[in-house]
This record gives structure tokens, C-alpha cells and sequence, in this order.
């Protein structure tokens, strides 16, 4: 008789898996790398940057190894899919975001994000969604962000190229489920990475967003990796089309006083 303690104890395991990470070389994307070979997946490191992805691999060890990916070429995109096996997750995280109220928006500004955020996203989930189709087997894991559901002054093109990874999330899992291929979403609050370098530079800034959620502080990187890990797993087998939050309460609270970040705001424009 199988040991059901034993059974469990096991769902978290990744052995025998392979990863494909983009936006390894720094943030979420190097910690979840990490993570996820901890737990015994075969992880390719994938960045625009291929020294910092270089550098998440060796800090790895064997099996991992780097590439190179540019989320807004759509041929570096259909290469790296095609990098030996079809993976059996997939976890993508790069985004950029262009701090301006929507009227003092150019067409450049706009289509940087949209490329970046919403356009990558859909051809590292489209290109490698087919070949996980192909195998029959496979979880991809976007990252969205609290933006999905809350916005503020400054954020509308990358509030809106959030909500549209919800979507596109919800649509290829729907379309994939048949094939055996689960597709989720992480939406994280405030975390301490280089996107957020020029919020956590100003002090008030950085004050003012951590009493916003109800846990009173930012995430670090790593405290992303128990979602990634998670859905990437067997302990999630039943969970498709699914946004995770981990953002520390944000979007549990109601309205509170924000009276700093104002301020901050109005100085800035």
C-alpha cells in the first residue's frame, strides 16, 4: 500500500523536470531559477543579458545552464523554444515600465511596454506553449502584478499590459487544458528589484508603498518562489487559469491614507 505522508511529501519535487526561466539574470527571475532547482528541476537560465544569466547558472551549479533571450525578438523567442526538449515548465518575468500620466504618453513610450510586458509574454507563452502541447505535458507560470487590479497616477500602459497577461493567461489555458498543459499567473505587490530600483531610491516612496499592503513591508525577490514552485509542481495539478497573489495584502485592504506617496507624486511631475 502506498504511503499517502510519503506521497505528499513528494509533490513539491521537480526531479527529472526541465525549467526554462526568462529574465534569469536578475530579480524574481534568478531567485525563482534558483528555487526551482533546489527542488531538483534542470533549469535554463534565460535572459537579454547573458552574463547576468551566466552568472544565476553557475551560482546554480550543473545542471543549469544560460542562454541567450530577447523577449521582444520574436525569432530569439522561437529559438530558445526549440532548445532540446520541450520544457516541462516554463516561468517568465521580465517586464519594463515607463512612469508618466497617460496624457504626457509618446507612441515610443507605449510601445515599449506593450512589447516588453504584454508582447513578449504572449510569444514565450504561445512558442513554448506548442511544444508542451506537442509533448502533452507542461505548466507555464507568467508574472502579472497587483497593477492587474489597482492602478495609481503614472502606471496606466503597464497597469494595463498586467491585466492583459491575466488574459492571456486565462484564454491559453483553456485553449491548452485538452492537451495537458496548465497555465497560471503570479501577481506580485512590491518587490525589491531593479524595476523597482527608482521607487525603493526614494525613501518616502519606498515608506509609502510598504504601508500600503497589510503585511507594512516590501517582498524580497525570493519570497516569490513558493508560487513559482508550487505551480510549477504536482501539488498543483488541479489549478489552471489561476492568478496567484503574493502581495503581502495589497489588495485585501481597503483604501488607507497615502498622503506621502501623494506628495512624492506631485513633486515628480
Amino acid at each position: 500500500m502506498t504511503d499517502p505522508v510519503a506521497d505528499y511529501a513528494s509533490l513539491f519535487r521537480l526531479d527529472g523536470r526541465r525549467a526554462l526561466v526568462i529574465g534569469a539574470g536578475s530579480g524574481i527571475g534568478a531567485e525563482a531559477a534558483r528555487g526551482l532547482a533546489a527542488f531538483g528541476a534542470a533549469v535554463v537560465c534565460a535572459d537579454l543579458d547573458t552574463a547576468a544569466a551566466e552568472a544565476t547558472a553557475a551560482s546554480i551549479g550543473a545542471p543549469a545552464v544560460a542562454a541567450h533571450l530577447d523577449l521582444a525578438d520574436p525569432a530569439s523567442v522561437a529559438a530558445a523554444a526549440h532548445l532540446g526538449d520541450a520544457p516541462d515548465i516554463l516561468v517568465t518575468t521580465p517586464s519594463v515600465n515607463v512612469r508618466k500620466r497617460m496624457v504626457d504618453y509618446t507612441d515610443a513610450d507605449l510601445d515599449r511596454v506593450i512589447d516588453l510586458n504584454l508582447k513578449g509574454t504572449f510569444r514565450a507563452m504561445t512558442a513554448i506553449g506548442r511544444r508542451m502541447a506537442e509533448a502533452g505535458r507542461g505548466s507555464i507560470i507568467a508574472f502579472s502584478s497587483i497593477r492587474s487590479l489597482t492602478v495609481e497616477p503614472g502606471q496606466g500602459a503597464y497597469a494595463a499590459t498586467k491585466a492583459g497577461t491575466i488574459s492571456l493567461v486565462k484564454t491559453l489555458a483553456a485553449e491548452l487544458a485538452p492537451q495537458g498543459v496548465r497555465v497560471n499567473a503570479v501577481a506580485p505587490g512590491v518587490v525589491e528589484t531593479p524595476l523597482t530600483r527608482p521607487i525603493k531610491d526614494r525613501p518616502e516612496w519606498y515608506r509609502a508603498y510598504a504601508d500600503r499592503n497589510a503585511l507594512r513591508r516590501w517582498a524580497q525577490p525570493s519570497e516569490m518562489v513558493g508560487a513559482v514552485v508550487f505551480l510549477a509542481s504536482d501539488a498543483s495539478t488541479y489549478v489552471t487559469g489561476a492568478t496567484l497573489f503574493v502581495d503581502g495584502g495589497w489588495t485585501v485592504q481597503g483604501r488607507i491614507p497615502t498622503a506621502n506617496l501623494e506628495r512624492a507624486a506631485r513633486r515628480n511631475r
